[in-house]
């Protein structure tokens, strides 16, 4: 009996990083705790809308993380919050009155005026 082994292609990431979001997150990492291994986006509950984006540092992957390598560092997405996220691009804007991460994410259906929070 023969048999064959099946190959499955590579999974694309989640969240789509661009190469602005990448430069902060390796700014953020040169700047963290000796040891911290990445960073991790998460969505808590907090806002008028309901859900936030989040970062933060991370020491270790927990279980159901999903692990990003980009070329700025490592970007964890808590697995809580994957499925708010799948789909989505995080950018990083600088202008003159602000700076901060920028998601386009597809799976939200609302935010609030101040844009810190959005709803599923």
């Amino acid at each position: 009996m023969e048999q064959t082994t099946l190959t499955r292609r590579p999974r694309p990431a989640p969240v789509i990083v661009t190469e602005g979001a990448a430069n902060r997150i390796a700014t953020i990492l040169k700047d963290a705790p000796a040891d911290a291994v990445g960073v991790r986006l998460s969505t808590p509950r907090r806002g008028c809308s309901g859900l936030a984006y989040d970062l933060a540092y991370v020491t270790a992957a927990k279980p159901g993380d999903e692990r990003i390598d980009t070329p700025g560092g490592t970007l964890f997405i808590d697995g809580g919050s994957l499925m708010y996220l799948i789909g989505s691009t995080m950018d990083w804007r600088e202008d003159d009155f602000t700076a901060g991460f920028v998601f386009n994410n597809p799976n939200a259906k609302g935010s609030c005026g101040c844009g810190e929070s959005f709803t599923v």
